[in-house]
This record gives structure tokens, sequence and C-alpha cells, in this order.
């Protein structure tokens, strides 16, 4: 059974000082789909793009990677103009809309679902998260849960944009809401910081857990990376590389915690430090070839055997 990503997939214009504007192919989700298809993965990827040039760039780039995408192109794609500091990191402008057609994903059954980013929150494509939400059966028996829940393993990166999410107040209730329902929540030290600006680190840890997910990882930049479960936690450095950028080293992080659970049939709250170690080393490993390279351009499978 495939893997069914779902959330925005826009083009990255990225600005540099002293350089040409280049455009890349982006998006949160979009760069988890690809990077779950350049690992062998069979992935569908539900999403929102234009019947522009920028659309049909897209759909050539997912579809090199062997995603099965459901989209119905229609009016322009969506951008984001990332500027990029001197260190590496991007502050994000966006324009773009979110609409997916919710007719194309058919009834066939998928081992895992993974949404994220902007299409979490923003109407009306939100609404089909909640809808596949509730399609998935509550685990009954809490010592199995976290991995997978009636054989889905739900997970989920808020990857939060305040410019375009909305306030604190108001995007608070909707992300606690959606972390409740997941097995695996991944984010940033930014977002924590954003979502608890009153907790230290590690309460923000304690908070998430909480919440309900059976895995809890937060990455941290070049301070590695923190992953929890209820019976265990261990930091994770991140991987010693020449950082050529940082966009979509989260989003490469993110797929290899999905790629590697998804082949899993333990329970999460077996998850003991040894096990999330491997899991944080593995996924800082990917996450280093990612910003050794210029922009999204995540690791295929031929780069883990090099």
């Amino acid at each position: 059974m495939s893997i069914l990503v779902i959330g925005e997939a826009l083009i990255d214009i990225v600005s540099s000082p002293g350089v040409p504007d280049r455009y890349a192919p982006g998006g949160a989700p979009a760069n988890v789909a690809l990077g779950l298809g350049r690992l062998g993965d069979d992935v569908e990827f539900l999403t929102d793009v234009g019947d522009d040039f920028h659309g049909g760039f897209l759909l050539a780039h997912l579809r090199e990677a062997q995603v099965d995408v459901l989209a119905t192109p229609r009016g322009g794609t969506s951008t984001a103009l990332a500027r990029l500091a001197d260190d590496g990191s991007a502050e994000y402008e966006f324009q773009l809309r979110w609409d997916p057609d919710s007719s194309l994903l058919g009834s066939s059954g998928r081992s895992a679902l993974h949404f994220a980013s902007i299409a979490a929150f923003l109407e009306p494509g939100s609404a089909v998260i909640d809808r596949l939400l509730d399609a998935v059966p509550e685990q009954s028996d809490p010592q199995t849960a976290g991995l997978q829940r009636a054989g889905t393993l739900i997970s989920f990166d808020p990857n939060i944009r305040p410019s375009i999410v909305g306030s604190h107040e108001d995007v608070l209730p909707r992300f606690e809401e959606l972390a409740s329902r997941v097995d695996v929540l991944k984010l940033s030290d930014v977002d924590a910081d954003w979502l608890y600006p009153d907790l230290t680190e590690e309460a923000q840890v304690d908070r998430l857990l909480d919440l309900g997910p059976g895995l809890v990882a937060m990455t941290r930049g070049g301070d590695g990376a923190i992953l929890a479960t209820a019976s265990a936690r261990v930091t994770v450095d991140s991987a010693r590389v020449d950082v050529t950028d940082t966009i979509g080293a989260g989003d490469t992080f993110m797929v290899s915690l999905i790629h590697d659970l998804h082949a899993s049939t333990s329970p999460m709250a077996s998850l003991g430090a040894a096990e999330l170690m491997a899991l944080g080393d593995r996924a800082s490993a990917l996450a280093g070839i990612t910003v050794g390279r210029s922009g999204a351009d995540l690791p295929w499978a031929a780069d883990l055997t090099n």
C-alpha cells in the first residue's frame, strides 16, 4: 500500500545577496513526497497546482521521482520568495492557493498519511485533511498507540508560517487538535518557540508529548535534534557538512523518519533510546546531504550507498 502525502506544491524563487534569482520546485509537503519517491517508496501526493509553465515544471519534477501526483491543474501556480541571508537561512514571502481536488483520492488503502505546513491550516483545503483523519479509526489500545493507528502511520509537520496561517490565538488550538491525532509529530525549534514561547525546550517537548503523538522530533538546525517518546528521549548531532543552504533540511529529516517508521511494525512505545538515536542519526545524515546542495535537492536512494 502507498504513502499518501497531502499539501502544497509551489515554486521557490530563491533570492541571494549579489546573485540573480533562481527558480526551484518547493513546498514542504511536495519536498516530502519527492524525498520518499527518491528513496523508492510508493507515494501518492494530493496537491494543488496551476495549468501554467510552473505547474508543468512541478509535475515533471515530482513524476521524475515516481511520485503519483493527484492534482487537477488550473489557474496560476503558487510561489514562495525565499530570501537567503549570508548564513544560508531563509525567510519567505508567499502567494498561494490551497484547494486540492479530493475526488482524485479514490478508495485504495494506504499505509501512511503525512500532512504538513500551510495546507494544515489554510481553508478550504485543510478540511480535506480533517476528512482523511476522520476516516482513520483511533487506536483503542494505549499500549500500542503511536504505530500504527489501524495500520496507518500518521505524521504531521506544522512548518509554521505566521504571515500566512494567522495569529497565535487562532493557530495554537488548530495545531494542538491535529497533533493529538497523529503518531509522529516533527517540528523545528523555531516552530516550538512560536507555539510555546514561555516554555523551555524540554518543557516544549513534554507539552507536545502530552498532546498524544507517539514520537516527537524537534530539529534545531546546526544544534542537532531531539527525539522523544513517553519513555525515552535522546539528542542527536547534526551531520558535519559544508552548508550551501538550509532549504529542505527539515523536510529531509521528516522523509527519513517516515521512510524508517513506515517499514516498522513495532509500537511507538517500544522505541527505546538506542532506536531513537538510530532514527535520529539516519535523519540527520540524510538532511546533511540536502544542506550540502543548493535548494531542496533531496537525496536519492543511490546517495545512501555512496
